[in-house]
């Protein structure tokens, strides 16, 4: 028995597919496939289901798994020990994130070149996916780390974030928008403040702020189903009494601006970002009355910590780039998610 052997029945069990394994691998599917057959002879145990679309493991397969799992984890910490006596970092991470979260801002790219010329021999993996997804994928082992949005005022459970991004949520609409003639009405009716008289702090481009009841009906443009914005916008409106009409859905933010820009509906965005594309493509802003629904985005984690040396190296890395350019905005309305102590878990 190989230790390669267990690496490749391993691949397929997580992959369900020889192909996407030996893909994961990067080695020919048919020695996967030979290395397989050649560990169900020695064992004398079919492993593996191929009967389906799916690969599934049998039960005398499940049966075998946790050992496999040991002995691959067992020798890798060998590996760990070794390197740490020799002073060299090795090991992979898995990192997730959500659409447009590795902007200039929060420069995720040059965070992940500078940790890889640190440790050459550390493997990353970097993945976008729905944030909803990420945070399972993290729940579960299957990612070490994840920046994704937040649609909860509380971790799910075994999973530890960092909020780094907590701002209201607006409406970036064109000029001639009925929602900008509704909030200069309100502008108006609150004596001229520039924030509408509500104290929204000059997210609502120097107009009124709208009840976010000004939505419904109307066609919203969003990011889909599975993501932290769109399942706080969708909370959001049914406290509101209505539900929403996403007429269109993108998963990446500047494609919602375009749209917006031709009128095909009402983008909801968070303000700070709305505000920043507003002029280039001539629409403007507008703020909704408090309580407003907000977005936040957050670095992930489990919370008994990632499990190598190399995932913990890199969280620490990442958490105090993504702390140094945070944008955590004061809520009005109840106390914001406190951040966890920096030194927390990233050596546990």
């Amino acid at each position: 028995m190989e230790l390669r052997q267990l690496r490749y029945f391993l691949a397929v069990v997580e992959e369900a597919n020889f192909t996407r394994a030996a893909a994961a691998l990067h080695v020919a599917q048919p020695g996967v496939s030979a290395q397989i057959r050649q560990l169900e002879r020695e064992l004398g145990q079919r492993l593996l289901d191929r009967s389906g679309r799916s690969v599934t493991v049998t039960e005398a397969g499940a049966a075998v798994l946790p050992y496999a799992r040991a002995a691959l984890a067992a020798v890798d910490g060998m590996r760990q020990t070794a390197d740490e006596y020799a002073g060299l970092l090795r090991g992979r991470v898995t990192l997730g994130l959500v659409s447009g979260a590795a902007t200039h801002e929060y420069d995720v790219a040059s965070v992940l070149a500078d940790f890889h010329d640190d440790h050459p021999h550390v493997e990353i993996a970097l993945t976008e996916d729905t944030s909803d997804r990420m945070l399972a994928a993290v729940r579960e082992g299957r990612l070490d780390i994840a920046l994704a949005g937040l649609a909860e005022d509380t971790p799910p459970q075994g999973v530890t974030w960092q909020i780094v991004v907590d701002e209201p949520l607006a409406a970036l609409v064109a000029a001639d928008d009925p929602l900008v003639a509704q909030a200069r009405a309100a502008l108006a009716g609150a004596g001229g403040r520039g924030d509408g008289g509500r104290g929204d702090g000059g997210r609502g481009d120097g107009l009124g702020t709208v009840p976010l009841a000004a939505l419904a009906g109307r066609p919203l443009i969003s990011l889909p189903r599975g993501t932290g914005l769109r399942a706080v916008l969708e909370r959001a409106c049914a406290q509101a009494g209505f539900t929403p009409r996403v007429a269109f859905e993108a998963a990446a933010p500047p494609l919602l601006i375009q749209l917006a820009a031709r009128g095909l509906g009402v983008a909801v965005f968070p303000a700070p970002g709305a505000s920043a594309s507003a002029d280039a493509y001539g629409l403007r802003v507008v703020g909704f009355d408090e309580p407003c629904p907000r977005g936040r985005l957050g670095l992930a984690w489990r919370t008994d910590g990632p499990t190598g040396p190399a995932a913990r190296a890199f969280l620490a890395r990442l958490r105090a780039a993504l702390t140094a350019a945070a944008r955590v905005e004061p809520e009005p309305a109840r106390i914001s998610t406190p951040v966890p102590n920096q030194r927390e878990h990233e050596g546990s």
